[in-house]
């Protein structure tokens, strides 16, 4: 039986990498895509992700955007990327004036799950405050909702925030609305974490990009590598330290088996110094499967055989 999908990201090269990933999994029945104005501009985003539908030919998809824009902002340059992205070669002459109409994202995400006939599956590889407002306006699509499965995050290893009054503890993910992502564990959904502490294991490496670029003949694996080739210089500046984050998020759908998980009792830090900082906390009853470790070599075979789909 098809697993129905929601997809909810935040517009970064990485989601819209995980949306071509998703494209290409025939267990998937994606049923809507949420998009998070968080690391991107609204506007690009959802141009980029019409863009991919349309190659895919899947342009009856609803496709919602959130109005909220969090509490702690990404960094403009990161938010321009989708931008970047829509100027493509492979991209850029592909119409969007049929586009259909972008209705609210929790609009979005209440219709879905409460009219699906089977639970819904839902995959956030941005913050989670489309899904919280959509729980807080309807409680009863709790009972629709089969799994979500997060990139967010970071336990037992350093968060990736560096800014002004914090102590770096935090995954950006989580950081944007820590408030949200507090009131997430408590809904006691079942949960899957893919945190930085195994997305750590599988960076974007030379490597990679040059074995996708001998299957570059394969046009997914040409857009593909396009796409990882606007990132170089992203983070933290000058050097090639960007990650496989969504895309290690959105291949647990298609390779489970490929991750070494633990059930662990987590808390969120909502405010102060420390904001969005994860960490276990036993006794506090939000039970989470947290992955620790994943099979590297499988992951990226993986990607790329899709890729030449």
């Amino acid at each position: 039986m098809s697993k129905l999908l929601i997809f909810d990201h935040d517009g970064a090269v990485d989601d819209l990498l995980s949306l071509m990933l998703l494209l290409t999994m025939d267990h998937i029945q994606l049923k809507a895509i949420s998009i998070t104005p968080a690391d991107c501009y609204p506007e690009n985003a959802i141009e980029t992700t019409y863009k991919l539908l349309t190659l895919a030919r899947k342009t009856d998809m609803q496709i919602g955007a959130g109005n909220y824009y969090g509490i702690n902002a990404f960094p403009a340059e990161w938010r321009a990327k989708p931008k970047v992205l829509n100027a493509l070669p492979s991209l850029i002459n592909i119409d969007t004036s049929l586009q259909g109409q972008i209705k609210d994202s929790v609009d979005v995400l209440v219709h879905t799950i409460r009219s699906s006939d089977q639970p819904v599956t839902i995959l956030l590889t941005g913050p989670c405050s489309n899904l919280v407002f959509a729980i807080e306006q309807d409680k009863s699509i709790l009972q629709n909702i089969a799994e979500v499965i997060w990139m967010g995050g970071a336990v037992d290893v350093p968060g990736n925030v560096r800014t002004y009054n914090h102590d770096g503890s935090a995954e950006w993910n989580v950081f944007w609305d820590p408030v949200s992502s507090h009131k997430l564990l408590t809904y006691q959904l079942p949960l899957v974490l893919i945190p930085l502490d195994v997305t750590n294991m599988v960076p974007v490496s030379m490597g990679f990009l040059k074995i996708l670029a001998l299957q570059s003949d394969y046009p997914l694996s040409n857009l593909a590598g396009q796409f990882w080739a606007t990132t170089i210089d992203t983070i933290p500046s000058y050097e090639y330290t960007y990650f496989m984050w969504d895309i290690l998020a959105a291949s647990y759908l298609g390779i489970p088996d490929a991750f070494v998980l633990e059930k662990v009792e987590l808390e969120i830090q909502p405010n102060g110094h420390n904001s969005g900082q994860t960490f276990r906390k036993p006794g506090s009853g939000k039970w989470v499967q947290m992955a620790t470790h994943v099979n590297k070599e499988r992951f990226y075979q993986y990607v790329l055989q899709q890729l030449k789909r």
